[in-house]
């Protein structure tokens, strides 16, 4: 475990105090410490929405935080955010070029162009039944 005088809570905490008190924590009090401010280091987000919603005698909180990324990832968190914005990035990929297939097919309909004889997937028609 790193040393948790580096952690960066930690240090800001230690930093407000007097030399001769920050040298008196013990290992054990500043994990305490660190989880008692761990709430309050969020910072500022580009999107922080909270509230509080009461469904029958039940209330639930939710909080949607959003913004550029600061902290320092571990290699497992590295290959974990390559592989979720890989996967993202193939959905939008795939969206747009089927969103493009299905317009340039639409197309095709539209001028009457067949290219197989005898052959449709239905799109048009389909198509058509929702314009009318």
């Amino acid at each position: 475990m790193a040393d948790l005088h580096d952690d960066p809570a930690i240090r800001s905490l230690l930093e407000r105090m007097p030399e001769g008190i920050q040298n008196t924590f013990t290992d054990e009090q500043l994990v305490h410490l660190k989880i008692a401010i761990g709430a309050r280091q969020w910072g500022n987000h580009a999107v922080d929405l909270r509230g509080v919603v009461k469904l029958f005698k039940y209330r639930y909180y939710y909080v949607l935080l959003a913004g550029r990324n600061r902290r320092q990832l571990t290699p497992q968190e590295q290959k974990v955010a390559k592989f979720g914005q890989a996967v993202i990035l193939s959905m939008a990929v795939s969206f747009v070029l089927l969103t493009i297939l299905l317009i340039l097919y639409l197309a095709k309909s539209a001028l009457g162009i067949d290219i197989f004889s005898s052959f449709s997937f239905g799109l048009w028609g389909w198509f058509n039944s929702l314009l009318n």
